[in-house]
């Protein structure tokens, strides 16, 4: 089992439009909604990988209400701890001309015994799981060192940790040794305060994560550990366009895959590569094109750095 715990969740909002122009009404073409945060959205990934994962996130008010009756809907199994006078956020995404554009509620604060709550909910899942996976901001009211606690908790037992998390978040839970962190390039130079992604990266190796895998957009991804460097890609003829949202997503679940089955790092790339890139050409975040996943996947590159 993998286990996502998702801190901040959203009920995720999506608008499709035809193009967005500034100062000026929209019909919006189509609305969906669905359980969102990103690891709720690992989950889904999961899921529809056929592998058996359990979502860990706290829920409030009818946003939090629409959360779960979602993840029912979909048969993704979760632990939800309650969040009483609190209501989840919710998050727009815009689609239009290629592109997205977010708008993000900030989310409930949690209390102490509300994290101690989710806390203990993630202690109860470890013993049983191939991987931990960390997604995404924590709430108001969490320490900055929160994931830390979750790390440490899950490392003790021997449990490999993927964290996705920016700033403080990020930055205070390197002393815990995470396996692995993805950043993307901005994350890298917020965290380390250096434009370049491979001397970035190295520094945060130095800082205590195991490996960083770095997602540098259409440049595909940079992973760097103790043992060398890798870049993994495809080709730019590759024609990949549509819906960047939830992209990042599917890369750490394809991450948390190769986690869980032992696989090599180049192998667990190139995966991440393609099921991100076929993620872009779905609607909707948590979603993929099996079909575009299947073709993509053979011509993925995986070069030393």
């Amino acid at each position: 089992m993998i286990v996502t715990v998702t801190p901040n969740p959203a009920l995720d909002i999506t608008y499709t439009l035809a193009a967005l122009r500034p100062h000026e009404s929209h019909r919006v073409e189509t609305v969906h909604e669905q359980a969102g945060g990103k690891g709720v959205n690992v989950a889904r990934v999961l899921h529809a990988l056929g592998r058996r994962t359990t979502a860990v996130l706290p829920l409030g008010g009818t946003a939090g209400s629409a959360v779960k009756a979602d993840l029912d809907r979909s048969g993704i199994v979760h632990l939800t701890i309650p969040l009483t006078g609190a209501a989840t956020r919710r998050t727009i995404s815009v689609v239009h001309d290629g592109d997205a554009t977010m708008l993000n509620e900030p989310g409930p604060e949690l209390s102490a015994l509300q994290w101690t709550a989710l806390r203990a909910g993630v202690a109860s899942l470890v013993p049983a799981a191939r991987a931990l996976v960390l997604s995404g901001s924590l709430p108001g009211g969490v320490p900055p060192g929160g994931y830390a606690e979750l790390v440490r908790l899950a490392r003790d037992r021997g449990v490999p940790v993927i964290l996705d998390a920016a700033g403080p978040a990020l930055t205070e839970a390197l002393d815990a040794r995470p396996t692995i962190i993805k950043p993307n390039a901005a994350e890298l130079r917020e965290a380390t305060g250096t434009a370049d992604p491979p001397t970035a990266a190295r520094a945060l190796v130095r800082a205590g994560a195991g490996t960083v895998v770095a997602s540098l957009g259409p440049d595909g991804l940079l992973a760097v550990d103790p043992a060398g460097a890798w870049r993994a890609f495809l080709p730019a003829d590759a024609g990949i366009s549509g819906n960047p949202t939830g992209a990042g997503d599917s890369v750490v679940a394809a991450l948390a895959v190769g986690l869980a089955e032992h696989a090599p790092l180049p192998v667990a790339l190139t995966r991440a590569v393609a099921l991100s890139a076929a993620t872009v050409q779905a609607r909707y975040a948590g979603m993929f094109d099996r079909d575009g996943y299947r073709r993509l996947l053979p011509q993925v590159q995986v070069v030393p750095a």
